[in-house]
């Protein structure tokens, strides 16, 4: 199993930046995709971005596309989101997670994620 453990969450004002920061131990951090989640109070688990496990593809949900930049370094064993222009609909639980499978490709379903930190918030305020 990887362990993974977030940090970064805070508060801050609309329009403005965050980067969350995703450290990875245990298993082959390199050989695995991986993906952010995100979860409001009274709303399930949902899809934010995800990257393949060289780093070469990375998906978007269209709520995040073009603000959102999800990064890899490998070397590091650490995951990255950068959020820009936030808005407070952006107010989360934010996860990250690891994907089943060894060079398996990316995937925009939770179900297919088996290790899950555990979570940093991030709240907007407008």
């Amino acid at each position: 199993q990887v362990q993974l453990v977030e940090s970064g969450g805070g508060l801050v004002q609309a329009g403005g930046s965050l980067r969350l920061s995703c450290a990875a131990s245990g298993r082959t951090f390199s050989s695995y995709a991986m993906g952010w989640f995100r979860q409001a109070p009274g709303k399930e688990r949902e899809f934010v971005a995800a990257i393949s496990w060289s780093g070469g593809s990375t998906y978007y949900a269209d709520s995040v596309k073009g603000r959102f930049t999800i990064s890899r370094d490998n070397a590091k064993n650490t995951l990255a989101l950068q959020m820009n222009s936030l808005k407070p609909e952006d107010t989360a639980v934010y996860y990250c997670a690891a994907r089943w499978g060894k060079y398996y490709a990316s995937s925009t379903d939770r179900a297919d994620f088996g290790s899950w930190g555990q979570g940093t918030q991030v709240t907007v305020s407008s």
